[in-house]
């Protein structure tokens, strides 16, 4: 369903662009009025998927946070594997941090198109805010009162919070704890629920949102688009080689087994958009293939999929480094620190499910964090079953690059070597 779904939204992204540029051309009055009262509906279709953001993103931390903890508690290995989760993160998220301002800069977007790309979807031109000191900053981090701090949208302390509810958690007695994570799971699940109900009309959202920019932009906006997917795809699949360099160098893995390995794997990933899929090719050939044994595989690769996507912050970061650039926000280190940091805290808590149904789930906390509006996500969601194929590439890579790094010194010559070798 959510292929079709695609489809028929990227269809409908195109069809809006086409009828707002035709009405502008027009030049009826009638009409255009017309089609800036229909743009009201996409207006709508956004807050509603905004009006999720809040509650999704506290419950997912507090449940990640307390299934990273819970699975930590089995042993060291599974201690051994949240480092390594840990690290393959951090390098990728700081990759992100470098390189999307880069490309950026070499490839700038065009600033009338930016301009027209803003006023159709209804967007107004951010004016960057003096960043606060260093105390002012620290201050900041802990919510005098988290409930307005929900309301007011300040996701980075709202982040904080949730991340110190979630490790508070797990302190707790067992039948205190578990009722209370069920609870912050049920939750999430509900307002993953009301996300699939939201991206059911997801085409007509589109639309209307499309119109408006098509009426300001006209067809020009394709080209600005087409950008988009271009840099962010581009730089999210450069996680598969990052993986591929910490399999080799970290783990010990010889590149033409491990390539060997992983080769179906990233087919089936690239065919169904989900590490979750994945998952049982991704067990059988990291034993048979890589010769990693039993126990490390058991434990790490569904230790991976839940809480470890090393693509999220990558693409995520991308979508607010590209709307940064077409409001022409000038983001400074610190925003980049904390956009990078809060990506890491979503990461650990995102579902896995295709991209659009947790984008704005994913992407929205980031921009807010980093003073980046969120106007344009429900256009650009139009377009993310393709950067999201390069998502799941990404995560499958990073979790059988983890597998082996966590699997390293545990391997026997007999048990490397592949299985029509073996007596």
């Amino acid at each position: 369903m959510l292929k079709w779904l695609s489809i028929i939204t990227l269809l409908a992204l195109a069809a809006g662009i086409a009828v707002g540029a035709v009405v502008a051309g027009a030049g009826d009055q009638g009409l255009i009025g017309l089609t800036t009262e229909v743009e009201y509906l996409g207006a709508l279709w956004l807050n509603l998927l905004r009006m999720t953001v809040i509650p999704l993103v506290f419950a997912l931390l507090v449940t990640g946070v307390a299934s990273v903890a819970d699975t930590a508690s089995t042993g060291r290995l599974a201690a051994r594997s949240i480092w390594v989760f840990g690290v393959l993160l951090v390098a990728a998220t700081t990759f992100a941090c470098i390189t999307f301002p880069l490309v950026l800069s070499l490839w700038p977007v065009d600033h009338d198109a930016a301009a027209n790309f803003i006023a159709g979807a209804g967007g107004q031109p951010v004016q960057p805010a003096s960043p606060p000191t260093i105390g002012q900053w620290l201050a900041a981090l802990a919510p005098g009162n988290a409930v307005a701090a929900a309301a007011e949208g300040a996701i980075l302390p709202l982040v904080v919070f949730a991340l110190f509810f979630g490790f508070a958690a797990t302190r707790l007695p067992a039948e205190q704890r578990q009722p209370m994570v069920g609870f912050f799971r049920a939750v999430a699940d509900t307002m993953i629920i009301i996300v699939r109900w939201v991206l059911y009309a997801a085409p007509i959202g589109v639309f209307a949102l499309a119109l408006g920019v098509g009426l300001t932009a006209g067809v020009g906006i394709v080209g600005l688009i087409a950008q988009y997917i271009v840099i962010v795809s581009a730089v999210t699949a450069a996680i598969v080689p990052m993986a591929f360099l910490f399999a080799v160098l970290w783990g010990r893995a010889p590149l033409g087994r491990f390539t060997n390995a992983i080769a179906p794997v990233l087919a089936v990933a690239t065919s169904s958009r989900s590490s979750l899929a994945s998952l049982p090719l991704m067990v059988e050939r990291a034993i048979d293939a890589m010769g990693v044994p039993d126990r490390v595989v058991n434990l790490v690769l569904p230790m991976a999929v839940a809480v470890f996507r090393m693509t999220s912050p990558v693409a995520n970061l991308g979508v607010v480094f590209f709307c940064a650039a077409v409001y022409g926000h000038d983001l400074s280190i610190g925003a980049i620190v904390i956009g990078g940091l809060v990506a890491i805290a979503i990461s650990i808590g995102s579902v896995g499910l295709p991209g659009e149904i947790s984008y704005v789930a994913s992407v929205a906390p980031i921009s807010m964090a980093m003073g980046v509006p969120i106007e344009l996500l429900g256009i650009l969601v139009a377009v993310e079953a393709v950067p999201d194929i390069f998502r799941t590439v990404g995560n499958v890579s990073g979790d059988m690059a983890a597998t082996v790094i966590v699997g390293k010194g545990q391997i026997s010559p007999e048990a490397a070597a592949p299985a029509s070798q073996r007596g």
